[in-house]
């Protein structure tokens, strides 16, 4: 293999992909590696004003973006963003569902509100999102879904079942995806972070986040960065072969 073609693997020019949850965090940094990595990124959050900003910087750093306010709840925003993301673009050749509710209780005081709020975020938008871009995914020859999920899907997760469980049927949903879509030229994969300093893990006190740090192999808590390799390998011709994989990168939790 010749060195330009090494070089090509990663190249996402002209593509078009949707990252939700791109205002912050690990999404934000998934959209700015796309950019670099040249691609159209538009980006998908709650709310308006930091949609904005994002698709801003974004477009500061010298690429193209666009911001398109989306509660992954309400199934008419996952029309919008389609709709929306098409008439800017022409075409969706990347899903990143990214976006996520980290709504927390008990299992002795779950209640139905709490219920529907976590599983229509983490799992219900997510999968009629790929539903609702699959006519578009369909023409596009580069076509990739990557569903982010969570280490939380593979290891005791006490307080947060419900988040780590919308996790664990978004893996399952991975899969069937990468199934049924397969014939038509589209692969899906996941990405499970471990602990990552974004402003959910520091919304937690200082020993629990020492915690989280020392219970991975690598006993620290990653960069939002560090998931910018591994979703590019999923989403890029660098991952050609790849499809109903799930990479797990946790610096060695769930190993540990």
């Amino acid at each position: 293999m010749d060195p330009e073609r090494i070089r090509q693997l990663f190249d996402m020019s002209n593509r078009v992909v949707i990252v939700t949850g791109g205002t912050r965090g690990i999404g934000l940094a998934l959209a700015e590696g796309y950019l670099a990595a040249g691609a159209r990124v538009v980006v998908a959050s709650r709310k308006p004003q930091a949609c904005e900003e994002a698709a801003a910087h974004l477009r500061k750093l010298g690429g193209d973006a666009v911001g398109i306010p989306t509660h992954m709840g309400r199934l008419e925003d996952l029309d919008a963003l389609v709709e929306q993301t098409v008439e800017a673009y022409g075409a969706i050749d990347v899903v990143v569902n990214n976006a996520a509710n980290a709504l927390s209780q008990p299992l002795a005081e779950l209640t139905p509100e709490a219920w529907a709020k976590s599983f229509d975020v983490n799992l219900r938008g997510p999968v009629l999102l790929v539903q609702k871009a699959l006519p578009h995914l369909s023409v596009s020859s580069n076509a990739a879904v990557l569903n982010v999920v969570s280490v939380g899907a593979f290891i005791f997760s006490p307080h947060v079942s419900m988040y780590a469980a919308g996790k664990a049927a978004l893996m399952s949903f991975t899969r069937s995806m990468a199934a049924e879509f397969a014939a038509g030229g589209i692969r899906v994969n996941a990405l499970a972070p471990g602990s990552v300093d974004t402003d959910m893990t520091r919304n937690n006190p200082p020993e629990f986040q020492a915690a989280m740090a020392d219970a991975s192999l690598q006993r620290r808590i990653g960069s939002a960065e560090e998931m910018v390799g591994p979703a590019l390998l999923l989403t890029s011709d660098a991952g050609s072969f790849i499809t109903g994989q799930v990479i797990i990168a946790d610096g060695g939790m769930v190993a540990r």
